[in-house]
């Protein structure tokens, strides 16, 4: 069963005056990376609140931005802040998944929706968040990264479409060509590749698309790994009810054309369209895309087109 696109799964968009939390569920976080990006943020006249831990470090593990349950905290404090319209992650890394154990959403679904943004390793919050509380979250840049401090291009994406949802918002990255031609419409799901993979067999483990269209990207994974990962999806029926393949980009996985051959190899038999490199994930002027929401995929063209607005 798809998710549902009415208004009541899409948060609304911003205006200048609204409030917005930053927070930080995954890795730590450079303190002068936030301060430019809060710095960009209210340059687009919002009111930029950050959450207590987001500058902690794990007293232990250093890839880790503060405790699991500090993080929880956190954004469970920013999504249920009443004058908070959108919830900002600082950065990806790792420790999305381990932190959704100590995440209570019982309090975040009696609260109004609001969007999520984030990428990368955010992809596990994105899963967990649509399917217990159905809501329309972007997949974009994260705002104590280079990617929306230092791309111009990225950020002006990402602020387009908070700010300037469009009933058609057609989406299309440089160099994106078809994989398999044809054209298919469905619910965007999916993200990080090998976060996807890893939320197999937990508690919250990544949706089918039922029909759906996959999106998925990924970073400094060999195209052995990426193999791994796709055939775990396989063998998991994850792939059984797919209208279309959106693939993102691959940054530091090694040769483009082993990773296309692997992509090709373990996506081609699936029967359905499949666009590569259609510009989101880990790469510059990197696009920001709904996840939840219902779209055309046009392989031939290598355009990913919503058919409705993206936000309220």
């Amino acid at each position: 069963m798809s998710i549902s696109t009415s208004d009541s799964t899409r948060p609304r968009g911003l205006r200048p005056g609204d409030t917005v939390a930053v927070v930080a569920p995954a890795g730590p976080v450079p303190a002068e990376q936030l301060r430019a990006g809060v710095a960009e943020l209210e340059s687009w006249g919002l009111r930029v609140l950050i959450g207590e831990h987001v500058l902690d470090r794990h007293p232990r593990l250093n890839y880790l931005a503060g405790l699991d349950r500090d993080r929880a905290a956190d954004l469970i404090w920013a999504w249920c802040h009443p004058e908070i319209s959108a919830v900002l992650c600082a950065r990806g890394g790792y420790g999305t998944m381990r932190m959704l154990d100590e995440l209570d959403l019982e309090p975040l679904s009696r609260a109004p929706r609001k969007l999520l943004v984030g990428s990368s390793d955010v992809t596990a919050l994105h899963e967990a968040l649509a399917r217990e509380l159905d809501v329309v979250t972007l997949f974009g840049p994260m705002i104590a990264t280079s990617a929306f401090t230092e791309d111009a291009t990225a950020r002006e994406r990402l602020r387009s479409i908070l700010f300037e949802p469009r009933e058609r918002l057609s989406l299309r990255g440089t160099g994106a060509e078809p994989l398999r031609s044809g054209r298919a419409t469905g619910v965007l799901h999916g993200g990080n590749l090998s976060v996807l993979a890893g939320t197999l067999g937990s508690a919250t483990p990544p949706r089918r698309p039922e029909p759906g269209i996959a999106l998925l990207e990924d970073v400094t994974e060999e195209p052995y790994q990426l193999d791994r990962y796709l055939t775990q999806l396989r063998r998991a029926g994850w792939f059984d009810h797919v209208t279309g393949v959106a693939l993102g980009s691959w940054r530091a996985c090694g040769s483009l054309e082993r990773v296309r051959t692997t992509m090709s190899d373990l996506l081609g038999d699936l029967g359905v369209p499949v666009a590569w490199e259609l510009g989101f994930g880990h790469r510059d002027g990197q696009l920001s895309v709904p996840l939840g929401l219902t779209a055309e995929l046009d392989a031939d063209a290598c355009e990913l087109t919503l058919t409705g607005p993206a936000l309220r």
